[in-house]
């Protein structure tokens, strides 16, 4: 029973990590994002050529250029020379 209570847990803490939304910054600079999730605000620097993975439960993102989006997590946000795509 033990062993079937531990693996539904790491399972799931798995899933989660899957679900994150990433960042992949492509530009030749770092970028910083405000990122606002479950009420709670946080800067999240990009180095350039850097990926992040963030906001596995949803959030909104603010980008350089002012921009406010929603994530769901899962998305891949890339950010090239100040312009995101959302994929």
């Amino acid at each position: 029973m033990t062993r079937l209570v531990l693996s539904v847990l790491l399972s799931t803490c798995m899933a989660a990590g899957a679900l994150a939304a990433t960042v992949i910054n492509s530009g030749s600079s770092t970028v910083v994002l405000q990122v606002v999730e479950d009420g709670s605000r946080v800067e999240l620097a990009v180095d350039a050529g850097a990926s992040e993975s963030f906001c596995p439960s949803g959030c909104f993102v603010t980008l350089p250029s002012g921009d406010r989006i929603g994530l769901e997590g899962g998305e891949t946000v890339e950010i090239k020379d100040g312009t995101a795509t959302v994929k």
